[in-house]
């Protein structure tokens, strides 16, 4: 095995094989501690966007939610799922689906083109246009500027879909669906997620679709495979300690020095390993 390779599984905690009930009982108690431990909380709120991450991060929430009010007895807590769509979303019936699978207790929508194309017209009066990668950006940091609204409101903490193939490749816009409180799937790949929702009986089609970001509107639909350069086959076996080919290991290994920042707090002057 390849030392960084070695390092990066110890880093992102990630296991070569998992049982699918053992992990999702694991997140679902996590949420559940987290929740009882800080009293002021009342409700966990996650954008769902059709695919398979906030899919199965959204159906652990909920299941943490019914088992706590079950055990107390009353509607203490509630899982808000939130829709937010830049205009209309081109995969709107799979979100439809998702929902359906996960039966949130609350479900509210916020469109957030206006908010985003006010922010793109305010910095081009300044700056000129801005690009339609930096405009995704703006997407999914408003996305998750209206969670951290919403879990005000309600007195609630955000969570986030974060996972270990996206942290090794640093696919997450920083302070967008990089921003959470909690995240229930870290530890887990690609592959063992899709193992999760399998076991616990969600439609097929929510986790054999092409993973997509969906923030450019010039390349709408743009699959993430094609945006890293690697497939997720290749960066599931990496994680979990095998063999990959050669160009395949230097892509993931760039991808993960490249996007280092991403998943470290802001530099101080104590801090030395960005030099």
């Amino acid at each position: 095995m390849r030392s960084l390779q070695k390092e990066i599984m110890e880093t992102l905690k990630v296991q070569p094989s998992i049982d699918p009930q053992e992990e999702f009982r694991r997140s679902v108690e996590f949420i559940k501690a987290y929740l009882t431990k800080h009293a002021f909380l009342k409700s966990v709120v996650l954008g769902i966007s059709g695919g398979q991450d906030s899919t199965l991060a959204g159906y652990m929430c909920q299941t943490a939610v019914n088992e706590l009010n079950e055990q107390q007895k009353e509607q203490t807590y509630q899982f808000i799922a939130v829709r937010l769509p830049y205009g209309e979303q081109a995969d709107e019936e799979d979100c439809i689906d998702a929902l359906d699978f996960i039966k949130p207790s609350r479900t509210v929508r916020v469109n957030i083109k206006a908010a985003v194309d006010a922010s793109e017209t305010a910095v081009a009066e300044e700056f000129g246009v801005i690009s339609d990668f930096v405009k995704g950006n703006t997407k999914a940091r408003e996305r998750m500027k209206v969670q951290y609204d919403i879990a005000a409101a309600t007195s609630g903490v955000v969570i986030g879909t974060d996972h270990a193939a996206e942290a090794v490749t640093g696919f997450f816009t920083k302070y967008g669906d990089g921003a959470a409180d909690i995240l229930p799937l870290y530890r887990l790949n690609k592959r063992q997620g899709k193992s999760i929702l399998k076991m616990l009986g969600c439609p097929e089609h929510l986790y054999t679709k092409v993973p997509t970001a969906d923030l450019e509107s010039d390349k709408p639909q743009l699959p993430d495979e094609v945006a890293l350069g690697v497939s997720y086959e290749a960066i599931d076996d990496y994680l979990e300690g095998k063999e990959v080919a050669e160009e395949e290991a230097q892509t993931i290994e760039n991808l993960y020095i490249k996007s280092r920042h991403k998943r470290k707090d802001p530099v101080t002057v104590f801090d030395v390993w960005w030099k």
